[in-house]
């Protein structure tokens, strides 16, 4: 975690998750750490942990197992993707849109060098 970051701990707990999640370090269907194997882990506070978790949690990535702790669904790493696209739309393109305003960029600039950097 970078705690000099302006992005919140939470935050960082999810991006984290999502990376093993991606990576097949969490693979569907398993067990993911609990909230205080994590936050020991990760030198956090278990209720950032748990803040994280319930993200996770809304969005169908993980779901608890009554006195098991929680686990990947099945199609977590589709839930992950679904995130960050909605993520990089809301924000990421958003400011990149701003910028290409700021710089009077015209979009067909941005569609040429897209092109070019799939060669």
């Amino acid at each position: 975690m970078d705690f000099n970051s302006n992005k919140p701990i939470y935050k960082q707990i999810i991006d984290y998750s999502f990376g093993q999640i991606l990576t097949g370090m969490w693979a569907a269907g398993e067990r993911v750490p609990s909230v205080r194997e994590l936050s020991v882990q990760l030198s956090v506070n278990s209720h950032t942990v748990l803040k994280a978790y319930e993200f996770l949690q809304t969005e169908g990535i993980i779901v608890p197992k009554r006195g098991m702790g929680f686990y990947l669904t099945a199609d977590a790493l589709e839930h992950v993707n679904d995130v960050r696209r909605k993520e990089f739309f809301e924000t990421s393109l958003k400011e990149l849109f701003k910028e290409m305003r700021l710089l009077d960029i015209p979009i067909e600039e941005i569609v040429k060098r897209y092109k070019e950097s799939e060669d």
